[in-house]
């Protein structure tokens, strides 16, 4: 079968026989042998287990440990009480709208994503996915539909066979590797072709909508937008997309780079998130009928500005992410918004009265995107439910406003441990078990000894 027109399956109920054989059937006549049941976990990272097509058509149960999708990105897992000694399994359930032909098998396999679902049929609290679910049928409640965009930043690298040295960018078509400041360069986009010919017909296979391809600023540094839409489908086909990106980089002898901030004196890399509401007729409530902005418009800004600073762990879930909120790098350091202002943590762009949107500048690439969607769409909704008021937006540099998001890492972890509204906003299991696995990843950092100590203190203390 051609990759790139591999089938939908949202239509199957594999409760119905029916539906079982006709899937066994296409399985086996194109030679599938597996499906990778797999799921995002807490920092977006794949994880799951590879089962027999015939018994994934069959529609055989598969279960993981419930504490899965809490692994720290060090292989550890908390011990906090939050997670049971026992160790229970949690069901994994496909979303058949996903189950897609894998564009980087070797043999003919197929993928789907996978929700985490406790033995009780209720979604599994730790899990990602579940966590923008829940926020998201919220907004069902009331008649409404968020919508959201990604646009994805990220560093193609050459391959890094010693972790202690700094990265570089690989050599392209011209024998030299590029030094940067390329943005929007049509020349330094092709210099990897092989690489991006390939991962175009991937990101086909898995109907990832992407829109537009650009360089950006740094050496070998890409953006890619999606496409907007339903947040549980864009946060999937984003999650899939950056899974693409590592597995097509590393055929090509390349890393794909989502750190926030990879490299020194280069600029760092973001996922900025548009986003928007829809009524029950497909209305955009951020817009009156006269085209002017609503109250809505601004109450969820408000809300914005209310509580992202108690979620910045969300957005910046890494030690690393704190490298890019540097004044003047066009990656905010507050949450005032502005239109067409990139100065400010949210813009409002340029749009038609029904694309009005706000884009939200904090997440950098690293972060989880079901996290992240979850988080800004939590916070707009109880701006709007409690008809908070932004502040007057800004019309110059917003830089020159005082910092109004935490520093490192460390002061966002106290932030949201301190919260009132992080638990009510993202559920009180998932903030506490979020924070008990963000804290032993710091653990871990701190035991390192870093080559700037190295540098400084070694000839001088």
């Amino acid at each position: 079968m051609n990759a790139s027109v591999s089938p939908s399956w949202s239509h199957l109920n594999l409760s119905q026989d029916a539906d079982r054989a006709e899937l066994a059937a296409h399985f086996h006549a194109t030679g599938v042998r597996d499906v990778e049941c797999l799921f995002a976990d807490v920092t977006g990272y794949p994880r799951g287990k590879l089962m027999p097509a015939h018994n994934f058509a069959a529609g055989g149960e598969l279960r993981i440990c419930q504490a899965i999708p809490m692994q720290c990105v060090t292989g550890e897992y908390s011990y906090d009480p939050i997670f049971p000694d026992s160790d229970p399994d949690v069901r994994l359930v496909p979303d058949l709208a996903t189950l897609k032909l894998s564009p980087w098998a070797s043999v003919p396999r197929y993928l789907a994503v996978h929700d985490c679902v406790e033995m009780d049929g209720s979604l599994c609290e730790f899990a990602p996915r579940s966590v923008l679910k829940n926020v998201v049928a919220r907004y069902s409640a009331m008649g409404l539909t968020p919508v959201v965009a990604p646009e994805i930043e990220f560093y193609l690298t050459a391959a890094m066979t010693d972790p202690a040295l700094p990265l570089t960018a690989p050599t392209g078509r011209g024998g030299r590797p590029e030094v940067g400041q390329s943005a929007f360069s049509l020349n330094a986009l092709n210099e990897l072709a092989p690489f991006w010919d390939a991962f175009h017909a991937a990101i086909d296979a898995l109907g990832i909508r992407a829109d537009t391809w650009l360089h950006e600023v740094g050496p070998s540094q890409y953006e890619i937008n999606l496409l907007h839409g339903d947040p549980v489908a864009v946060a999937d086909q984003a999650f899939l997309f950056k899974t693409a990106a590592r597995e097509i980089a590393l055929q090509h002898r390349l890393n794909a780079v989502f750190m926030a901030k990879p490299m020194a004196g280069e600029a760092g890399s973001s996922m900025h998130l548009h986003q928007s509401v829809a009524d029950a007729d497909g209305r955009n409530i951020f817009s009156q009928p006269d085209g002017s902005a609503s109250d809505a418009f601004l109450h969820y800004i408000g809300g914005l500005q209310a509580y992202t600073p108690d979620l910045t762990l969300v957005y910046a879930p890494t030690v690393n992410a704190y490298r890019r909120y540097v004044t003047g790098s066009q990656a905010p350091i507050n949450v005032e918004w502005g239109y067409d202002n990139r100065t400010a943590g949210l813009r409002v762009p340029v749009s038609p009265p029904q694309a009005r949107r706000v884009e939200n500048r904090l997440a950098g690439s690293d972060a989880n995107p079901y996290l992240a969607m979850a988080a800004t769409l939590a916070a707009g909704l109880a701006g709007m439910q409690e008809q908070r008021l932004p502040s007057d937006p800004v019309s110059g540099n917003g830089y020159d406003l005082p910092r109004g998001l935490p520093r490192t890492f460390s002061g966002a972890h106290e932030q949201m441990a301190q919260s009132v509204h992080a638990p009510r906003l993202l559920g009180e299991r998932f903030v506490r078990a979020y924070l008990a696995v963000k804290a032993l990843e710091h653990n871990s950092f701190l035991n390192e000894i870093s080559a700037w100590e190295r540098r400084f203190l070694l000839p001088q203390v």
